[in-house]
């Protein structure tokens, strides 16, 4: 009977590791979830790089950039940042990546925009500020506005 005690501790004791490692290594929680909020397109060149910045320490982040108001100015067709510089090789980039660029639809129709004015990379969302709330709330995502 000792011996069977014995024996049913080891293989308690060893699976009981074997979870604990496997928890320090992921934390238990799987990748990072994390929602970039912009409203304002001339943040969106810092916003790209912190974007950049995540997924260069960790790759397996899943990001989802929501843009509204003036925000989605950037992924626009022919959209250059003060320098003169295209947006869309960034948000090409990264989207490569599996970053996804959310667009606004509420935005569009105060604005008088068409789907057909941005880059191929642009998701379209119903609100972008109802996107960000379902995104947090019932998804887990964390909100990072630079």
């Amino acid at each position: 009977m000792a011996n069977i005690f014995r024996r049913s501790l080891l293989i308690f004791v060893a699976v009981a590791a074997m979870g604990l490692s496997g928890c320090a290594s992921t934390r238990g929680w799987g990748p990072d979830k994390v929602v970039y909020h912009i409203n304002d397109s001339h943040s969106a060149r810092a916003l790209l790089r912190n974007v950049g910045n995540h997924l260069s320490v960790d790759p397996t982040a899943r990001i989802v950039v929501v843009s509204h108001a003036q925000g989605v100015d950037f992924l626009m067709e022919d959209a250059k940042d003060k320098n003169g510089n295209p947006y869309n090789i960034t948000v090409e980039e990264l989207a490569a990546k599996g970053v996804t660029f959310d667009v606004c639809e509420i935005t569009l129709r105060s604005r008088k925009l068409n789907k057909n004015q941005f880059i191929p990379e642009a998701k379209f969302v119903p609100s972008g500020v109802g996107e960000i709330a379902k995104l947090q709330y019932r998804e887990g995502y964390v909100y990072v506005k630079p």
